[in-house]
């Protein structure tokens, strides 16, 4: 099979396509023929091999990727020969393998693609899109609810700004550049914002016309995560999960609100990345189902990932690509 590895930690052109055996199933596990692959933002760190804790450095050498969608065309010894020929994606979990043709996972990772739901926008549900759930799960936007999300043109972004537009808030949503703008309004956002621009903050309190926020979803950190918290009225509430910010530029990311705002303004705060998200939606158990409703939700057209693709061989440009904020969505490579 075809596939990308990675020899040595680095830069993006360290990511070679090249020719490797096929892998096996094991016993429990099924191969799976991959039409889409999806690519984190993690996987960049892990590309150079900066991560620590359970995300730390893989050994090498490495295929990259823990998410695919495609056709079960083997399956291993024990395992329900029904699989075979079933559209399926499936979250890797800590074993990569999946910037390649085939890839081989146990039975217990997959999921069923449902009808009609086509293999990249299922790759999306079962990392963003659920994410995108468990995060409301600190936060439900209502219909009295002004909203705001940075990088909205992100994959779990632009799921959270038409998940807070159907819930009937109103939305703020904030991109990098004047095509991901178009991209958040074309989403449904009431107000869409380049935070590139000094002034965006300023143009936000224009645009809300003294209205506050009453809800942050940050997926960034920083200086604009900073700037977004600023516009939240007393009680509000900033749930932060992730910090783009710092991934890309290597710094160490500070809080985006001192204990003394807090207090001050009477605002809540969720940092609900590990442990937090974890134990909200009851352990791996948890997530499983949550992966399932996102899928079930995509398949219902209570929302659409924006998707940016890649042939698998292109996978370094990928990575470039993503580092540089040059994406929209939900990356994905396609064999």
């Amino acid at each position: 099979m075809h596939a990308v590895r990675l020899h040595a930690f680095g830069p993006a052109e360290n990511l070679t396509y090249e020719r490797t055996s096929d892998p096996e199933p094991g016993p429990g596990q099924v191969r799976v023929a991959v039409t889409a692959a999806g690519v984190h933002l993690i996987d960049t760190a892990l590309r150079k091999g900066t991560t620590k804790g359970p995300y730390g450095p893989p050994e090498l050498p490495t295929i990259p990727g823990r998410e695919v969608a495609g056709t079960v065309d083997a399956v291993g010894e024990g395992t329900d020969p029904s699989w075979l020929g079933r559209r399926v994606v499936a979250h890797l979990g800590m074993v990569p393998g999946g910037y390649a043709e085939l890839a081989v996972t146990d039975v217990g990772n997959l999921h069923e693609i449902p009808e009609g739901l086509r293999e990249e926008h299922a790759i999306a549900m079962v990392g963003t899109g659920r994410m995108a759930l468990d995060i409301l799960s600190f936060r439900e936007p209502t219909a009295d609810d002004v909203v705001v999300v940075l990088a909205a043109a992100g994959g779990i972004g632009a799921l959270l700004v038409q998940l807070a537009k159907g819930a009937g808030a109103r939305v703020v949503g904030l991109a990098g550049g004047p095509s991901k703008v178009e991209r958040v309004r074309g989403l449904g956002a009431d107000i869409a914002l380049d935070y590139t621009r000094p002034d965006w903050a300023d143009a936000a309190r224009t645009a809300l016309g003294g209205a506050a926020a009453t809800v942050v979803f940050d997926g960034v950190g920083g200086p604009a995560a900073r700037a977004a918290a600023g516009l939240l009225g007393t009680g509000g509430t900033h749930v932060a999960y992730g910090w783009a910010s710092a991934v890309t530029t290597g710094e160490t990311p500070g809080p985006v609100l001192t204990p003394e705002e807090l207090t001050a303004r009477s605002l809540t705060s969720h940092d609900v990345l590990g442990d937090p998200m974890l134990k909200r939606v009851g352990g791996p158990e948890g997530m499983r189902r949550l992966r399932a409703e996102a899928l079930r939700r995509a398949a219902a057209g209570d929302f659409t990932p924006l998707i940016t693709r890649f042939p698998l061989a292109e996978a370094a440009a990928a990575h470039r690509a993503l580092e540089s904020r040059g994406t929209v969505g939900k990356v994905v490579l396609i064999p």
